[in-house]
């Protein structure tokens, strides 16, 4: 079971990034209360990266305890470690450095320099693996659920590496595949499925720019994953949609909501 999709709007993707930062440190919080530790699938990309950054602001930031906090990617750009295109390289410089994070729970994806060498599809069968063992019986399959699950929404409506009438769009087996041929570079990519996706409690999808509001709107709009990855992409108690006002000025009626 998955939940419908609600939408917040920001005025800007100055004030989409400080937002939903705010808004991950409450449910960090709020999730460690009630059972002790919290789980969070990270993006990469502009709006991705900069909610981390902003992060850092948040005052409230110490009331989360970083080292009860298992850290998962949704994708990763196949590169060699530390390069500056990696989503984790990015995560690193933007948050990880800067909180007291346990090493031994930032799961990463390995890199292309990595124990698998060049091999995308091996790493993508360790991550799985991983994810299987963090699993617990009452996950009910073989991925963790996930607290919130961050993702981007590309202009023609990917989210993670997963990509319009691409073979990982209909994948319903595994969880995690390796992505090859990517219409944006670097074309060899690892990421999560939607399957693996929707095991998490709550999906955060934050985008903006103006060049997103047709993508958004096709996914809010009833679009199907195939055409529109995105659009697969539910959480089991929450779907939430965070976008600033360009990337919101096609969204359906039924779900334009105040600007926040």
């Amino acid at each position: 079971m998955t939940a419908a999709p609600q939408v917040v709007v920001q005025a800007n993707s100055d004030l989409l990034a400080a937002a939903t930062a705010a808004r991950l440190v409450t449910r960090l919080v709020d999730a460690q209360a009630a059972k002790g530790s919290a789980s969070v699938v990270l993006t990469g990309g502009r709006t991705g990266t900069a909610v981390l950054s902003q992060l850092l602001a948040v005052p409230a930031k110490d009331a989360v305890d970083w080292s009860r906090v298992d850290f998962y990617w949704g994708d990763e750009r196949f590169l060699p470690t530390g390069h500056p295109d990696r989503n984790e390289t990015q995560a690193r410089e933007a948050l990880l450095d800067h909180v007291h994070v346990d090493p031994s729970r930032v799961y990463a994806m390995e890199p292309s320099d990595g124990k698998f060498g060049d091999d995308p599809d091996l790493a993508a069968s360790a991550y799985a693996e991983l994810l299987a063992a963090q699993a617990r019986p009452e996950d009910h399959g073989d991925v963790p659920t996930f607290d919130v699950c961050l993702l981007g929404v590309g202009e023609e409506g990917h989210t993670a590496s997963i990509f319009p009438s691409s073979p990982a769009v209909y994948e319903t087996e595994r969880t995690v595949v390796a992505v090859r041929n990517c219409p944006k570079p670097p074309p060899t990519r690892v990421s999560l499925t939607l399957p693996a996706i929707r095991r998490s409690s709550e999906v955060w999808l934050l985008t903006g720019g103006e060049s997103k509001a047709a993508a958004v709107a096709m996914a809010l709009g009833g679009a199907g994953e195939v055409q529109i990855p995105a659009a697969g992409a539910q959480g089991q108690r929450r779907t939430l949609w965070l976008l600033d006002r360009a990337a919101a000025t096609k969204v359906p009626h039924m779900f334009q909501p105040p600007l926040a």
